[in-house]
């Protein structure tokens, strides 16, 4: 059976997690979020590593879930797939993830391009949750993602209509970090890949683990985690590369250690 992903080099340290099903506009069905979930369980732990840049083939990254294949599912048969597991392998990743969106994200797309760090969107990229549209909900965090990304007022839009936006709407709302060109969009991805697998290892991973374990909790524990993480950072080599650097005037080599 031909792979629905396609795990590359991107550039040093950079992995490209690429949706290989054109012919469905990427339609996420079981295979593909089973491979999905490999992939960035495999990546997770690959110290070569440093950055992921997820992106879809053709004219779309990824346009919602295979409804062919959920139709006729009855509730316990949704329920005996369990694939909030799938899902919660690429929320748990603890490298910087770029969603790099080369047209429609709906649905589960859209989604998936929230489980990122970063959201690069095309200038022709479209996104939105029209689950209401066929008779159902977003299943994989498109309520509370969308919420948090946006506020309510402008998530409920977009839910409770079915709406599809473009990038210049995500943008303005913040459903997305920058608007690029079409031919573009992988050199920029490409670009601050780079730019991020240059920093520390380490320290990125613990204001990814922050930002995302800190925003729901009270200020005052959030802070309390934050200030644990920065104390327990000058225990790395990376910070004292950094900051000899720093006052040597060089570039620092960081190794992640």
């Amino acid at each position: 059976m031909k792979p629905t992903v396609i795990v590359e080099d991107l550039a040093p340290h950079v992995a490209l997690v690429r949706i290989e099903r054109p012919e469905a506009r990427n339609a996420l069905d079981i295979p593909t979020r089973h491979a999905l979930a490999e992939a960035f369980a495999r990546l997770s732990v690959d110290p070569d590593v440093r950055v992921i840049v997820i992106t879809g083939t053709g004219k779309a990254f990824a346009a919602g879930a295979d409804l062919k294949d959920m139709a006729p599912r009855t509730s316990p048969e949704m329920i005996a797939r369990r694939t909030h597991l799938h899902w919660q392998v690429i929320a748990q990743c603890p490298k910087p993830v770029i969603a790099a969106v080369n047209g429609f994200a709906l649905g589960g797309g859209c989604e998936l391009a929230m489980h990122a760090d970063l959201i690069l969107a095309a200038e022709s990229a479209k996104f939105g949750q029209p689950e209401i549209k066929v008779g159902i909900m977003p299943g994989a965090g498109g309520t509370q993602r969308l919420v948090r990304a946006v506020g309510k007022f402008k998530a409920m839009k977009i839910l409770l209509t079915g709406a599809i936006i473009d990038a210049a709407e995500a943008d303005r709302i913040g459903l997305v970090t920058e608007v690029v060109p079409d031919a573009q969009l992988m050199d920029r991805a490409r670009a601050l890949a780079v730019e991020l697998a240059m920093l520390p290892p380490i320290a990125l991973a613990e204001i990814k683990d922050v930002v995302l374990h800190g925003e729901d909790l009270p200020l005052g524990a959030a802070l309390a985690l934050e200030r644990k993480a920065f104390q327990l950072l000058f225990s790395t080599d990376d910070q004292k590369e950094g900051m000899g650097a720093f006052l040597d005037k060089r570039s620092p080599d960081f190794k992640g250690r």
